[in-house]
């Protein structure tokens, strides 16, 4: 529903998928959903802030220790919150651990911010999701629960038959394509009230035809070589892609996080450039 709300501040944590994987910039950065809400958001607000705190691997525990408290002291109007589903994909996974550390990380958040926004994550297509499919369920089970004792909002991209479709996945079988990130951006933007401006973010793209057998395997060989071993590799000795990184708008020589805000608050279009605000 359109409700003409004005948020003046948006602090985004969690995981890749919060980071912006795959959603790759011609510098090599990443943009994302969040940075493209932030953009819309800015455009209705002067004086908007915004800060993405979110780093790639990340477990729930790790967002907990690491981003909730710098996030609650930001005291933003809107958080999004989007973690556990990388504790979901181990084989060792604790779903109870999980679910204590989720509710710990809302229930602090909550009094800190004007809107919780938390999600349903999208769920591709295929045998290897399938296996873990239950323990993903349980999660959204229990961001359902949370989300209506705290009054949080939740975007159910899980239940969007467009994010369920593999051709808005990257090559690696885990992240979005910018595509994909496009309409995560629309769902968070029209859940917190403002006007759609893609009404059919839900709607699947158009069939094509199916790529042949060869081609399937070219694909699932390079898919096998390029991410899912390092992969593998990355459990079996206890590392991390996000190892050694930070938030794009966390000082790691500060110890601190950061706002970012438009550079240019007299231009009443879209978003180009940001700058960090000044403490």
């Amino acid at each position: 529903m359109h409700t003409n709300p004005m948020h003046t501040s948006l602090v985004a944590i969690g995981d890749s998928f919060t980071e912006g994987m795959s959603d790759l910039l011609p510098d090599g950065s990443y943009r994302g959903w969040a940075d493209q809400l932030a953009t819309r958001m800015a455009a209705r607000s002067p004086g908007f802030r915004y800060a993405n705190l979110a780093v790639r691997g990340k477990l729930i525990g790790q967002i907990v220790e690491e981003q909730v408290a710098m996030a609650a002291a930001m005291r933003a109007d809107v958080v999004t919150l989007v973690g556990g589903l990388n504790d979901t994909l181990r084989p060792s996974c604790d779903m109870g651990r999980v679910r204590a550390l989720l509710t710990e990380a809302v229930e602090r958040l909550t009094p800190s911010c004007g809107q919780l926004v938390l999600m349903r994550s999208p769920g591709r297509q295929g045998p290897v999701l399938d296996r873990f499919r239950p323990r993903m369920e349980e999660l959204f089970a229990c961001v359902d629960a949370l989300a209506e004792k705290h009054g949080a909002l939740v975007v159910d991209l899980y239940g969007a038959p467009s994010l369920a479709d593999p051709r808005l996945w990257d090559v690696d079988r885990l992240h979005l394509t910018a595509e994909g990130h496009r309409r995560v951006a629309e769902a968070v933007w029209q859940s917190l009230g403002y006007e759609a401006e893609d009404p059919e973010w839900r709607t699947p793209i158009p069939a094509t035809a199916p790529p042949g057998w060869t081609s399937r395997r070219i694909a699932d060989a390079r898919f096998a070589q390029q991410h899912l071993l390092p992969w593998i590799g990355r459990r079996l000795t206890g590392r991390s892609s996000g190892d050694g990184r930070t938030g794009a708008h966390f000082s790691a020589e500060q110890g601190k996080a950061f706002w970012i805000t438009p550079a240019d608050h007299t231009n009443p279009g879209p978003v180009t450039h940001w700058r960090q605000v000044a403490p």
